[in-house]
C-alpha cells in the first residue's frame, strides 16, 4: 500500500478536466474529491472499484460528513468524471446511494441603509469590489477577475469572461462608480508600468491565449483590474508576475465591516449580489432582465428572489394591514 494516491492517475485526472477547461476552482474541488475518495477505500486503484464503493462513500458524506446536498452533489460529478472520462467507465450504477437532502433557503438581503451602513465601513479597493457586488450583480470572484479590457466605460457595461458554468455576460457599470474607476485604473497603470520597467509585468492568460499571443501578458488590456499588492514569483524560472487581489482579503474585510456595522444578519460578499436583485425587483424592474444581469441559466433560479420581497411573492396585502 502506498502513502499517497496514486500520482500519475491524479495527473491524467487534472489534465482531462484542464483539456474540457473547467475552472481552476473546479478542478482543485473535483481532485480533493477524488483524493477523499481514495483514501476511504485504502488507497485502493478505482479499476477495483466501482458502483458499490461510490455509494458506500458518498453516503457516508451524506450520514457521517453531514455534507450538504450541493457539496455531495459536487463529490459525485467529481468521482462520474473519473470513471467516465479517465477510467472509460461511462455508466455507473447508483442505486442504494443516501442523497443528501437539500434545504431550499432564501438569501440574505439586505436593505439599502444596510448596504450604505456596509460600504461605509470598508475602504480602499475593498469598498470599490464591494460596490461593483452591489452595482452590477457580480459574484465575488467574477469581480477579481476582471481584466481592464473588459470594461466599458462609454458604454457604461463591463463583461464578464468565464463565469459561472464557463458562460460570458454583461452587465452594468453603475454610473457613480465610473470616477472611482477610472481614477482606481490610474494607479493601476502606474504599478504596471513600474513592473514593466523592472523586466516584469506579466499577468497570467486564459487557457493557450499565452502560447497564441506570446506579448499579450504584459499589454494594458490583459491587466487585472485588481492586482495585488505583491508579485508571485515561479521558483523554477524566476518569472514574476502579479495575480488579482486573494478573495480572502475581501470576505475578511467585509466580515469586519457587516460586524462593525452591527448588523444582526449573517451577510456576506455574495449577500451584496443578492441584494442587488432584491432591489432591482422592488423598483419594478422584470425579472427576465434581472436573469440575464445575474448570468441565470433558468429564471426558476431568479425567482427566489420575488419570496424576500417586503410585499411578498405575489403582492398580498395581510389582513393585519386593515386593522
Amino acid at each position: 500500500m502506498t502513502s499517497n494516491p496514486p500520482i500519475r492517475l491524479m495527473d491524467r485526472y487534472r489534465e482531462e478536466l484542464v483539456v474540457r477547461h473547467y475552472a481552476r476552482r473546479t478542478i482543485q474541488s473535483y481532485s480533493h474529491w477524488v483524493k477523499r475518495f481514495l483514501h476511504f477505500h485504502g488507497l485502493r486503484h478505482p479499476r477495483e472499484m466501482g458502483a458499490v464503493e461510490i455509494n458506500a462513500f458518498l453516503s457516508h458524506l451524506a450520514t457521517e460528513g453531514q455534507v450538504s446536498a450541493s457539496t455531495q452533489n459536487q463529490a459525485l460529478s467529481a468521482l462520474l468524471f473519473l470513471y467516465r472520462h479517465v477510467m472509460g467507465v461511462e455508466d455507473v450504477d447508483l442505486k442504494g446511494l443516501v442523497r443528501a437532502r437539500r434545504r431550499q433557503r432564501l438569501p440574505v438581503v439586505l436593505t439599502l441603509e444596510e448596504v450604505r451602513q456596509v460600504l461605509d465601513h470598508l475602504e480602499g479597493s475593498n469598498q470599490l469590489i464591494a460596490k461593483l457586488l452591489y452595482g452590477s450583480g457580480l459574484r465575488l470572484m467574477e469581480a477579481l477577475r476582471l481584466r481592464i479590457k473588459d470594461l466599458d466605460f462609454q458604454q457604461r457595461q463591463l463583461s464578464v469572461r468565464d463565469g459561472k458554468g464557463g458562460k460570458d455576460r454583461v452587465t452594468m457599470i453603475p454610473e457613480r462608480l465610473i470616477r472611482p474607476l477610472q481614477e482606481h485604473l490610474k494607479r493601476v497603470k502606474e504599478i504596471h508600468r513600474a513592473d514593466l520597467e523592472r523586466g516584469w509585468g506579466a499577468v497570467e492568460m486564459p487557457q493557450a491565449l499565452e502560447m497564441k499571443y506570446t506579448n499579450a501578458s504584459r499589454e494594458w488590456s490583459w491587466q487585472w483590474v485588481f492586482p495585488q499588492a505583491q508579485r508571485w514569483k515561479d521558483r523554477t524560472s524566476g518569472r514574476q508576475g502579479r495575480h488579482h487581489i486573494d478573495p480572502s482579503i475581501v470576505q475578511r474585510a467585509m466580515h469586519t465591516a457587516v460586524r462593525t456595522a452591527e448588523l444582526s444578519k449573517p451577510a456576506t460578499c455574495h449577500t451584496l449580489r443578492h441584494s442587488f436583485a432584491t432591489h432591482l425587483l422592488e423598483r419594478g424592474q422584470d425579472i427576465r432582465t434581472i436573469q440575464e444581469l445575474l448570468g441565470h441559466s433558468d429564471v426558476k433560479t431568479t425567482m427566489i428572489y420575488t419570496h424576500v420581497l417586503n410585499r411578498g411573492p405575489t403582492g398580498v396585502l395581510s389582513p393585519a394591514d386593515l386593522l
